[in-house]
């Protein structure tokens, strides 16, 4: 892709917010310069590896140039504002008040080159009294609330499959740099950036915390449509111990499915508020228990249900949809990140 081409990047993020967010530009064909310290991005070390290299950190860093440098240095901090120059975006990862201290802080980086877009991704954002508090991904879950809704049956939090604090962030600043960047074409300014995890993340959660949104009570998983509380948006075990989701809520696949099941009496059921579709659920989890799951995938075929098995990850990459939209593919063992020759390293 070279929609971005001519488009240069200066990153100076690690682990996943950042990288994501710059991958996404380097994807279509930025030019993107990643700066490390000497002992490098984290992730290089977070097994497993392929060719020596570390699957997440490929994962995230493909299609970037690489430069290391030491911004304790002055070999290295006149480096960095050599890379700087004739840079249209710069994108820094630090706690608050870092970047400043290494002297490439918004201010003074913007008073030399009020063009560039400046973008801070931060746990908390560079200000208020939360933005010194070291977090990571599940950390910011829990204080944006949704860690309370991510539960067993038993109501314990667990932790989440998906860093979805750090994922809202690198989307956020994603849009935010490219509206930053829309907007430099028109007054020939760049932008500062503040983009925070527990700010990108919260607005999420605009379709399950109406109560509390509204000033009322926090939400119940087991009372809450979305998340346990409906009979059609549900997980059931089969009888070979493995999963299946019923995913949509509509009228029509409450209908489809339990005339299938011979059991019309319970379609006003399915249409009750949630948390009131108990006898509903437990139909439904004994019946599923009758099969295996790839029984019911036979089963279900050609029924106009909103229903998944639940796969692994194994599952998942082999699935010919993926091949079809070339969704994955099988890595060769280049590195995924390049060297730059283009300045003196530090």
């Amino acid at each position: 892709m070279s929609r971005l081409a001519g488009l240069r990047v200066v990153d100076l993020t690690q682990f996943l917010p950042g990288p994501m967010m710059t991958l996404m530009l380097a994807d279509q064909g930025a030019d993107v310069v990643k700066v490390e310290a000497p002992g490098g991005d984290p992730a290089r070390a977070m097994p497993p590896f392929i060719g020596g290299e570390s699957v997440w950190f490929r994962n995230l860093n493909r299609g970037k140039t690489n430069v290391t440098l030491d911004l304790k240095t002055e070999a290295g901090t006149a480096a960095l504002w050599a890379l700087i120059d004739g840079a249209d975006v710069f994108v820094e990862g630090f706690r608050p008040g870092v970047a400043d201290r290494l002297g490439f802080g918004a201010a003074a980086v913007r008073a030399r080159f009020p063009q560039l877009v400046y973008c801070s991704i931060s746990a908390f954002g560079q200000s208020g009294a939360m933005a010194h508090h070291p977090a990571h991904d599940l950390a910011v879950q829990a204080l944006a609330g949704f860690l309370s809704v991510n539960d067993g049956a038993n109501g314990v939090p667990v932790v989440p499959g998906v860093p979805s604090a750090d994922m809202a962030a690198g989307l956020t600043a994603l849009s935010a740099v490219l509206m930053a960047l829309l907007a430099r074409e028109r007054t020939g300014v760049g932008d500062t950036l503040d983009i925070a995890m527990f700010d990108s993340l919260l607005p999420w959660s605009a379709h399950i915390a109406g109560d509390a949104l509204a000033g009322g009570a926090a939400p119940r998983s087991a009372r809450q449509r979305s998340l346990g509380g409906a009979a059609f948006y549900q997980v059931y075990g089969c009888a070979d111990d493995r999963h299946i989701v019923l995913g949509g809520r509509e009228a029509k696949f409450a209908t489809a499915l339990l005339t299938a099941l011979g059991r019309p009496d319970l379609i006003a059921v399915a249409a009750a508020p949630a948390g009131e579709q108990g006898a509903l659920i437990a139909f439904l989890q004994a019946t599923f228990l009758t099969r295996t799951r790839d029984e019911w995938v036979a089963w279900f075929a050609g029924r106009d249900i909103a229903f998944a098995p639940v796969l692994d990850f194994r599952e998942a990459l082999d699935q010919p949809h993926v091949a079809e939209r070339q969704l994955w593919q099988a890595p060769d063992l280049a590195p995924a990140i390049q060297p730059s020759t283009s300045i003196c390293m530090a």
